[in-house]
């Protein structure tokens, strides 16, 4: 471990830190003006910097602006008299590790640096397994499962099937099955079915010929022409269009398509991914889905498991996202305590992984301090009850446990023994009347009308709830972003 730098102008005061800090066995270097540490810094750097506030030829708050910028992750404690507590504490908020008040408790002092110091170690530990960072993050056995499948899925052209809840990164493996495989040096392609009206979806997927439609002034490559030789991620298939998948069944099938008014068949070599977030059997069920295509999509299922299953995870992602939301607005990174990560690994995040890392992008702009303390978390995490460590989320045994193997799809025409029957609520009762009485009304079109009635209530309700926030009421509901701001669109929710 490298020393504790102390510096001040005081004698008495460097004597004093130095000797309490040698008792606790800590290497201390001594410094009496802020020119001899900017000078020291050129060869050497310490463990954690304590300085005073006021010294002759030199400020600490400049001293620390100075340090800051050869290292960013430096703690830096100020030492400063009652009477310039409020500017120091206005001047350093943004970087200073902590502020200690004169005349100060020498045990007090000394508890405050040990803190910095093992906060230190512990973000020297993280930048060295950031500087090594995959690109993909988890050591729980589950996430184990899927690297060890990805890695057996990519030398192959199977098509693969991802399932998993919204914000569990299916993109992310969708990239890493294409970059350790042969087509790496191909195009990858993403597309997101439910972020693109109906209209204009076939146009994406498959290109059109100029004229085909109004607007059309020039040809188009789609989606699958600009993924040829490569991969092409198609996001949210359940959500997909009937009567297209029609044309996409026959595009896996035999390799060719036609351009949206072509006459003239295409072909591209491509590799298919589907990601859902949705159960597909069900959808296939309902008549949502057709069997065929789900047959052909679900040759590999690999199933990605919900942040409330990886829970030992969390510390590690919200550690890389503090890191990543510093980068990229240009601050430094705040650290977090062991207990606030503790508090954060009782809460089940439904948004998964996606809401982690807009909570570290949160913390970083609206935490007071450098470092994360749980009262810092946000409201909804504070009031949020303790999630029970030891159930599990699903029994053994579920379909897609294992992500290391190809899972057949379950028989459709099963189902599970019924469980008793419970009283409909209320509101059921109230839309079985209403919809009975629009039918024997001859009223038409009674299933659109209804079904955008409650959509909209859904959607109202979760946006009120989270105070106009997309993104975490479509995390609230369980749909995807895209699908929340297509929905809004087509009911005219935008007001």
């Amino acid at each position: 471990m490298k020393p504790i730098w102390v510096v001040d102008d005081d004698q008495s005061i460097r004597f004093v830190l130095e000797k309490a800090l040698q008792r606790e066995g800590f290497s201390v270097r001594c410094f009496a003006s802020p020119r001899e540490v900017l000078e020291a810094l050129e060869d050497d750097a310490p463990q954690v910097l304590v300085s005073d506030i006021r010294m002759p030829g030199g400020s600490g708050i400049d001293l620390l602006g100075a340090v800051k910028q050869r290292h960013p992750g430096l703690p830096v404690i100020i030492m400063t008299a009652y009477s310039d507590l409020d500017s120091a504490v206005s001047a350093f908020q943004g970087g200073a590790f902590e502020y200690l008040p004169k005349p100060f408790d020498v045990v007090k002092a000394v508890e405050l640096i040990r803190r910095a110091v093992e906060e230190s170690l512990r973000e020297d530990v993280a930048d060295a397994a950031q500087a090594q960072m995959p690109e993909m993050l988890g050591q729980a056995p589950a996430m184990q499962d899927v690297f060890r499948a990805i890695g057996r899925l990519s030398q192959s052209n199977v098509t693969v099937m991802i399932t998993g809840e919204s914000g569990t990164g299916k993109e992310l493996v969708a990239r890493a099955l294409h970059k350790h495989s042969p087509r790496a040096q191909g195009p990858f392609v993403a597309i997101n079915t439910a972020a693109i009206p109906k209209d204009l979806l076939e146009s994406e997927l498959f290109g059109h010929e100029r004229g085909a439609f109004t607007g059309a002034q020039t040809t188009r490559r789609g989606r699958f022409e600009q993924a040829d030789g490569g991969t092409l991620f198609l996001d949210e298939i359940g959500d997909m269009p009937f009567d297209l998948q029609t044309r996409l069944l026959r595009v896996l099938s035999d390799g060719q398509f036609y351009r949206v008014g072509g006459h003239q068949p295409l072909k591209a070599n491509v590799r298919v991914i589907a990601a859902t977030h949705q159960n597909l059997e069900e959808r296939v069920r309902q008549g949502h889905f057709r069997e065929d295509l789900y047959h052909r999509l679900n040759v590999i299922r690999l199933r990605l498991p919900p942040l409330r299953e990886r829970r030992e995870d969390i510390p590690m992602l919200t550690r890389f996202f503090l890191g990543k939301s510093a980068k990229e607005l240009g601050v430094e990174a705040k650290r977090i305590t062991d207990s606030a990560l503790a508090r954060l690994a009782t809460f089940d995040f439904p948004g998964n992984v996606r809401q982690l890392e807009n909570l570290c992008h949160w913390l970083t702009v609206m935490a007071p301090a450098q470092v994360v303390e749980p009262k810092d978390l946000p409201p909804e995490l504070l009031g949020a009850p303790a999630a029970p460590q030891a159930a599990p989320a699903e029994p053994p045994g579920a379909a897609d446990a294992a992500a290391t193997t190809a899972t057949p799809p379950p028989p459709l025409g099963t189902e599970a023994a019924p469980a008793a029957p419970a009283a409909p609520p209320d509101w059921l009762a109230d839309l079985a009347r209403d919809a009975r009485r629009r039918l024997e009304s001859g009223e038409t079109e009674v299933w659109d009308t209804l079904t955008r009635q409650f959509e909209s209530g859904l959607i109202h309700a979760a946006l009120e709830l989270t105070r106009g926030r997309r993104i975490e009421a479509a995390q609230r509901l369980g749909i995807g972003r895209n699908t929340i701001t297509r929905k809004i669109q087509e009911l005219g929710l935008e007001d």
